[in-house]
């Protein structure tokens, strides 16, 4: 998700509390408040709901003194209630990104004013699967996710998240872009270079770093940061949290997870239909059931066999050969073998 700011403000009567600042989904939260009233109303967050309607949660019911968008949206309607509804006359750009300042009031005369982030809904997204994974970094190969679409569409407000980060923390949110059936997308997950240009609309020759490609979409990440480890989970989330596609790998192939961010993601699959057991039992999913990445290098990459259909499991991924990273293009066919296992059962088997 983009870094935005929401500021949260309580005002009835003549004291004064700050309350603190809070880290919620990446976004820096302020509370102020002015009351002799312990129980103030609280803003809990906002969704687009349709191309014309914005939803607003809050604790207790309120009413709705002012609000105002930016960019601008003529409003058409308001529904007051614990579930603000707010209806513009016209749809809004589909993954548009909007900021929204309300003034709302309890029952008690308590006054709350809310500044808050959103995107417009987005109802033309692409189908679309992750296709290759680079988890090591050897600069100036830096790690990332590269997408295809099998449809047209438009990428606003897909989020992208991690196993190891969790699902309120996106590592990334898409903008509105329109992108057509049969493309490749890049996430380049760090910006080390210069050139790091994110291409947004059909001039895909913009970006001029390593890897990049004029056949292909690059998108950046800013900074330098680790943001994929050999043992993890990638999922494309759309606007109500829903997972549009997933792939869960791991250095160890059985036992428990060590971690319990692996534990909370396998559950959102789960929850999801999102990834299959390798023996399609019900049960949590394990280790066992992930793809295994141990022998991943910068040049070996977690690949899609992008010749059968997607059977959510680890049965549709390989690790492509030493230097067969393809970011941008068709994944190369070649499947990496262990030479050194080999070597031990050609030795086993001279033996006998």
């Amino acid at each position: 998700m983009n870094k935005a700011r929401k500021i949260v403000c309580a005002i009835t009567f003549q004291v004064v509390i700050l309350t603190g600042l809070l880290a919620c989904k990446g976004e820096t939260v302020l509370q102020n408040i002015i009351s002799f009233d312990t129980i103030m109303p609280e803003f809990i967050g906002s969704k687009a709901v349709s191309a014309t309607e914005i939803a607003f949660e809050f604790s207790v019911p309120v009413n709705v003194k002012s609000v105002q968008f930016d960019p601008p949206a003529e409003i058409e309607q308001i529904e007051d209630g614990q579930r603000v509804v707010v209806k513009v006359i016209h749809p809004l750009p589909a993954g548009e990104r909007f900021m929204a300042d309300l003034i709302v009031s309890d029952s008690k005369g308590n006054i709350l004013n809310v500044l808050t982030p959103f995107r417009a809904r987005n109802e033309r997204l692409p189908n679309m699967v992750i296709n290759e994974i680079r988890t090591e970094y050897s600069k100036p190969k830096v790690e990332f996710i590269e997408l295809y679409t099998k449809s047209a569409g438009n990428l606003g407000a897909i989020s992208v998240i991690t196993a190891i980060n969790g699902k309120d923390k996106p590592i990334y949110e898409f903008p509105p872009i329109e992108v057509s059936q049969g493309e490749y997308i890049v996430l380049h997950l760090r910006t080390i270079e210069e050139g790091a240009v994110d291409e947004l609309t059909g001039d895909l020759s913009r970006s001029t770093c390593t890897e990049t490609s004029t056949s292909a979409r690059d998108l950046w990440i800013a900074g330098n940061e680790e943001r994929l480890r050999k043992t993890d989970g990638v999922a494309l989330l759309n606007q109500d949290g829903g997972i549009l596609d997933a792939v869960l790998y791991s250095e160890y192939t059985s036992g428990e997870w060590t971690k319990n961010e692996l534990v909370q993601f396998c559950t959102l699959l789960s929850e999801n239909s999102a990834w299959q057991s390798k023996d399609q039992m019900q049960g949590p999913i394990l280790p066992k059931d992930a793809f295994g990445s141990n022998v991943t290098t910068t040049t070996r990459t977690i690949c899609r066999d992008e010749t059968v259909a997607d059977s959510h499991s680890s049965q549709d991924w390989y690790i492509t050969v030493t230097s067969g990273a393809t970011p941008g293009l068709p994944n190369r066919t070649e499947r990496y073998a262990d030479t050194t296992l080999k070597a031990v059962k050609m030795v086993s088997k001279n033996k006998k």
